[in-house]
């Protein structure tokens, strides 16, 4: 087993790993909706899975996250929680300039149920560490002081969220939800714990696996692959809102 990390230099190892023929199939993440590398493996019929989708998933071998389900769950936790003025924080804009699957179906699904909602939104790129985090929240309650919930797909950010809205004098819950979907390693380590669906990213793995030892077993199998969509796990960070929101909206 070889592990590589994704980039520029990267991909140039990865070339020549698979014209060494130094492996036998390959997992894919960090997938983007047009993915280079996925339509080179399928033109080689090289086996190999990805953990994600590109746009025209039809086809392939993978194993995916429904982010654009998952996110309209969160925005409808929030909606039924009186919530109606909320926040979506993504990933960096690099990575949506890039067509980061996730981010790009994550902000499809929210903008989508939002609107189905009647709700007002602001959405935001934002960088995948907590001060960046800390800075999104700075922006949020500039461009709207009366939001009072979020939707998050950006996990290392988490914790710079909680303390920009501590700084802000916004308490979680009770001024303020905070929900989203990230790994529950991640949901757990912030205080409140925050209400998210959980990314099974164990059981994502495993599938992916399970999936290439199939392919590489039978090569001639029809193409499969697997959408998770799990539930919300409610935790502590989402609560009602006030009645004075509920009334300004």
């Amino acid at each position: 087993m070889l592990l590589s990390p994704s980039g520029v230099d990267s991909d140039r190892s990865f070339q020549r790993l698979l014209g060494e023929r130094r492996v036998d199939g390959a997992i894919l993440m960090e997938i983007r909706l047009q993915d280079d590398r996925v339509d080179h493996l399928a033109a080689l019929d090289f086996p190999s899975v990805a953990i994600g989708r590109t746009a025209h998933p039809e086809s392939g071998w993978w194993v995916g996250l429904d982010h654009t389900a998952l996110a309209a769950a969160c925005v409808h936790h929030l909606a039924d929680l009186g919530h109606r003025r909320i926040a979506f924080v993504n990933r960096p804009e690099q990575l949506l300039r890039a067509g980061y699957e996730s981010a790009h179906r994550g902000l499809d699904g929210f903008t989508k149920t939002a609107a189905e909602r009647g709700l007002t939104v602001r959405t935001y790129c934002c960088g995948d560490d907590a001060a960046s985090g800390e800075a999104c929240v700075e922006r949020i309650l500039r461009d709207d002081p009366a939001t009072t919930g979020l939707v998050t797909l950006n996990e290392a950010a988490l914790g710079g969220l909680y303390r920009g809205l501590a700084q802000a004098g916004r308490h979680v819950p009770r001024d303020f939800s905070v929900t989203g979907v990230v790994a529950g390693r991640w949901a757990e380590t912030v205080t409140p714990q925050l209400t998210a669906a959980d990314v099974p990213a164990e059981e994502m793995g495993r599938r992916a696996v399970e999936l290439l030892a199939e392919r590489l077993d039978h090569s001639d199998a029809p193409a499969r692959h697997h959408l998770l969509a799990p539930p919300i796990s409610l935790r502590a960070s989402t609560g009602p809102a006030t009645a004075a929101s509920s009334a300004d909206a």
